[in-house]
């Protein structure tokens, strides 16, 4: 369970340093440029977007370090719970804007990141 646990989360805090980083670095009409999964930033001003993305490296960081330094691994599922809002945001955006068929991406970064939340909370806890 604990490797397991391990490699969603790397999974996700690569996945969200990237996709994070990107919103923070590129201008929204840049991200939009992407295709028809990105068009979600047309409901988002430019600060929001980098701000959102800001949240996303957060969280990625929150992920790894806290439990890789031994610092505050109690850090860890509460990153993974801020993804799970996060991506529950993100779903009701998709929904709104009538795209399920993106919206599917949204909903399986939640299940992963609550199992991440679930796992470190509980079974495989990093606080003994």
């Amino acid at each position: 369970m604990n490797l397991a646990l391990w490699i969603v989360t790397g999974l996700l805090a690569v996945a969200y340093l990237l996709g994070g980083g990107g919103k923070v670095v590129m201008a929204k009409e840049k991200i939009a440029a992407f295709g028809p999964s990105s068009r979600w930033v047309d409901d988002f001003g430019g600060g929001s977007v980098k701000a959102i993305g800001a949240l996303e490296v957060l969280a990625a960081v929150g992920l790894i370090l806290p439990a890789a330094l031994d610092i505050a691994p109690v850090l860890v599922p509460l990153a993974a719970t801020g993804l799970v809002l996060l991506m529950i945001g993100a779903a009701i955006t998709r929904l709104r804007r009538h795209e399920l068929t993106f919206m599917a991406v949204d909903v399986l970064y939640i299940v992963l990141a609550a199992f991440v939340a679930w796992g470190r909370f509980g079974p495989e806890s990093f606080v003994h």
